[in-house]
């Protein structure tokens, strides 16, 4: 058998090792993990606090909220003490969790947004039956799904890769640990990890954009056939928001997993289009697109203001 010395630990090389670069980095990073808490979790209280959002609509929109705060926090803190670490080191059981909890946040965000895909399906092809299909037993039950699909995905995935020996060295040229980047530097037989890592991400992420599509494939059939044009325009409003989060994190995504090299420049800029900058995008873009959340955001606002 060959020799070869295990290592314990491992050095994300991150975005760029320039000191005044790392400092703009550091701020800019920090600024946008403080907008996504803040726009997350201002998302959950709004639809929370007003009883006219409690509607499957939202129900999902609070779950995607809660999501990205989950998602982002699994990379950004860990970029954040990076920038301001001169080791940047990570030992190879956390490089191994976080990379579980990145593809298991990742994979429910998927399944989430195509039942908010399916969702805006009944509710504009079948208006009339809309109360009885989407029951809370239901919604609850498609959460609780998409929750279950992306933590167990995630992990098969992480048991066939916790008996992996590290031993090729110990660099990794991105800022997060992702199960693609680390096959890269073990001894053992990686063919099995690969092949059921692209077998899981095809019928995961593929699976569920095929719901998106059939679902929007509807949905734009039954808007080309209504007569009026605000009628249109409104309907179309109901869905642009989900949408536009679609297109992000699906095209990011994508082109992020399809790139042949996990350390290339483009594909850690499409890799923090998905699992940073997305989550500070979705709840700015759901206030902005939405009446009754800018409605009800006002009227917190004004409240506070009162109190004060």
């Amino acid at each position: 058998m060959e020799n070869y010395s295990a290592i314990s630990e491992f050095i994300l090389l991150g975005l760029s090792s320039d000191p005044y670069i790392q400092a703009i980095l550091f701020v800019l990073f920090f600024l946008i993990y403080l907008l996504t808490l803040m726009g997350n979790s201002l998302m959950l209280l709004v639809i929370r606090a007003d009883s006219p959002l409690h509607t499957p609509m939202y129900f999902f929109l609070r779950q995607l909220s809660f999501l990205d705060l989950c998602h982002s926090s699994v990379t950004t803190p860990k970029i954040l003490e990076n920038i301001l670490s001169e080791s940047k080191t990570i030992f190879v059981e956390s490089c191994l969790v976080q990379a579980f909890f990145v593809f298991a946040t990742g994979g429910t965000e998927a399944c989430l947004l195509a039942v908010m895909a399916y969702d805006r399906y009944v509710a504009i092809c079948s208006p009339l039956l809309y109360g009885q299909v989407m029951s809370n037993q239901l919604c609850i039950g498609l959460v609780w799904s998409s929750w279950g699909l992306g933590f167990v995905d995630a992990l098969i995935n992480l048991l066939m890769a916790v008996n992996l020996d590290f031993c090729k060295g110990q660099t990794i040229g991105h800022f997060s640990c992702e199960l693609s980047s680390l096959f890269p530097l073990s001894c053992s037989d990686t063919s099995p990890n690969f092949t059921l890592l692209i077998c899981s991400s095809v019928l995961h992420f593929f699976g569920t954009f095929i719901i998106i599509l059939s679902s929007y494939v509807n949905i734009i059939s039954t808007i080309l056939s209504i007569s009026s044009t605000s009628s249109k325009s409104k309907v179309f409003s109901t869905c642009s928001s989900h949408l536009i989060t679609v297109i992000l994190f699906y095209g990011s995504g994508f082109i992020s997993y399809l790139l042949p090299s996990s350390s290339s420049p483009l594909q850690m800029i499409f890799s923090l289009q998905y699992s940073v900058i997305a989550p500070m995008l979705n709840p700015l873009i759901y206030s902005l697109k939405n009446k009754e959340v800018k409605a009800e955001m006002g009227r917190m606002f004004r409240n506070v203001k009162c109190t004060i």
